[in-house]
C-alpha cells in the first residue's frame, strides 16, 4: 500500500509539472501573439501617418480615397509617387535588416553578430562605392553591385572562419577585421574621387530613403518574396543549432548544411536591404534584442524581429523627414542615434562581467 501511495504521489507531481509547463507555454504563446499583433498595429499606424504628414498634410480619409483610385492629380502624385513607395520601402528594408540580424545573433549566439558589425554591410558598401565612383554605375546596376558585395564578403568571412566547423566568436572577430579592411577601401576610393561624386557616395553610405521610388521597391519586394520563405524553411534547424553542434547532430540536424543555409539567407537579406537603401546602421543590431525582450522565452523571435525592424525604420524615417524644419536627414543618421548608445551599453555590460577583454 505504501508503494502504491508513493507512486500515486509521484504521478500527481508529474501531472502538476506537465500542467504547469503547459500553462507557461500557453501564456508565452498568447503573449507572443499579442505582441505580434501590437507590432503590426504600430507599423500600420506609423505607415498611415507617413502617408498623411508632409509638406502637404492630408486627412486619412483623403489618403485612403487616393489609394483606392480617387483623389485629384496632386493627391495622387504626392501619395502614390512620393510617399507610398518610400513608406513601403521603409517597411521592407526594416524587415530585411531585422530578420537578418535575428538569424545572425541567434545562430552565432553573440549579440555583436549583426551584418553592420561583422562586415557584411561593409562588403556591400565597398563594391557599390567602387562601382559608382570608378565605373560610374548607377540605378539597378548599383543595387546589384551592393548585393554582390555583401554575398562576396559573407563568403570570405565564412571561409576565413572555417576550422573544421564555425565558432560564433571566431566568425564575429574575423568579420570585424574584414569589415574594417573593406571600410578602408571605401574611404580610399572616395579620397581619390571627384568631390561631388564622393559627396553623393557619402550620402548613400549613411543609409537613406530620400528620393527612393518604385524603382527601388520592386526589386526588393521580389527578393524578399523569395528570401522570406527560404529563411522560414532554413530556420527549422535554428533551434537545434542554438544548443551546440554536438547536441544538434545528436538530434538529427544536418549541422553544417543547416548553418550554411541560415547564414546564406541572412547575408542575402542584409544585401538586398542594403542595395535598396544603403547600409542603414544598427537596425539589424537592435531589432532582435528588442523583440526578444518583448517576447522572452520564445527563442529567436524571428517574426517579431522582422516587425520590430520594420517599425524602427518607419519611425526613424518619419523622424528624419520631420525632425528638423526644411531638412530631410538620412534615415541612417536617426537609427545610429538609437543604436550607438545600445552598442556602448552592451560593451560596458560585457566589461562588467569580465567578457569585454
Amino acid at each position: 500500500m505504501t508503494g502504491t501511495r508513493l507512486e500515486d504521489a509521484a504521478d500527481a507531481r508529474l501531472a502538476d509539472a506537465v500542467r504547469t509547463v503547459s500553462a507557461v507555454r500557453g501564456r508565452g504563446l498568447r503573449r507572443s501573439v499579442l505582441v505580434g499583433a501590437a507590432l503590426v498595429v504600430c507599423v500600420v499606424a506609423v505607415f498611415a501617418l507617413s502617408l498623411c504628414v508632409g509638406d502637404m498634410v492630408m486627412p486619412l480619409g483623403k489618403v485612403v480615397d487616393t489609394l483606392l483610385g480617387g483623389g485629384d492629380g496632386g493627391s495622387q502624385f504626392v501619395v502614390l509617387e512620393l510617399r507610398l513607395p518610400r513608406a513601403l520601402l521603409a517597411i521592407l528594408v526594416g524587415i530585411g535588416f531585422g530578420l537578418s540580424g535575428a538569424v545572425f545573433q541567434s545562430l552565432l549566439r553573440n549579440p555583436l553578430a549583426a551584418p553592420d558589425i561583422i562586415g557584411i554591410s561593409a562588403g556591400a558598401s565597398a563594391v557599390a562605392v567602387t562601382a559608382a565612383l570608378l565605373f560610374q554605375v548607377s540605378g539597378l546596376a548599383l543595387s546589384a553591385s551592393a548585393l554582390i558585395g555583401s554575398l562576396a564578403s559573407g563568403a570570405a568571412i565564412y571561409l576565413l572562419a572555417w576550422r573544421q566547423g564555425i565558432a560564433g566568436q571566431r566568425l564575429v572577430l574575423i568579420g570585424i577585421g574584414v569589415g574594417t579592411g573593406l571600410t578602408s577601401v571605401v574611404w580610399y576610393v572616395m579620397a581619390r574621387s571627384d568631390t561631388t561624386d564622393a559627396q553623393e557616395a557619402f550620402r548613400w553610405l549613411t543609409g537613406s530613403l530620400n528620393g527612393r521610388s518604385w524603382n527601388q521597391l520592386w526589386p526588393l519586394l521580389i527578393a524578399l518574396a523569395v528570401l522570406l520563405p527560404a529563411t522560414a524553411l532554413a530556420a527549422r534547424t535554428l533551434g537545434p543549432l542554438q544548443l551546440g553542434d554536438d547536441t544538434a547532430a545528436g538530434l538529427g540536424a544536418r549541422v553544417e548544411p543547416g548553418r550554411l543555409a541560415l547564414l546564406g539567407c541572412a547575408v542575402a537579406l542584409a544585401g538586398v536591404a542594403t542595395a535598396a537603401a544603403g547600409p542603414v546602421g544598427f537596425v539589424a543590431f537592435v531589432s532582435a534584442p528588442i523583440a526578444r525582450r518583448l517576447v522572452p522565452g520564445r527563442g529567436a523571435a524571428l517574426v517579431h524581429s522582422a516587425l520590430t525592424g520594420a517599425l524602427l525604420v518607419l519611425v526613424a524615417d518619419f523622424a528624419a523627414q520631420h525632425l528638423l524644419p526644411s531638412v530631410q536627414l538620412p534615415v541612417g543618421v536617426v537609427t545610429s542615434i538609437i543604436g550607438a548608445p545600445y552598442l556602448l551599453l552592451l560593451l560596458a555590460r560585457a566589461n562588467r562581467v569580465g567578457a569585454g577583454g
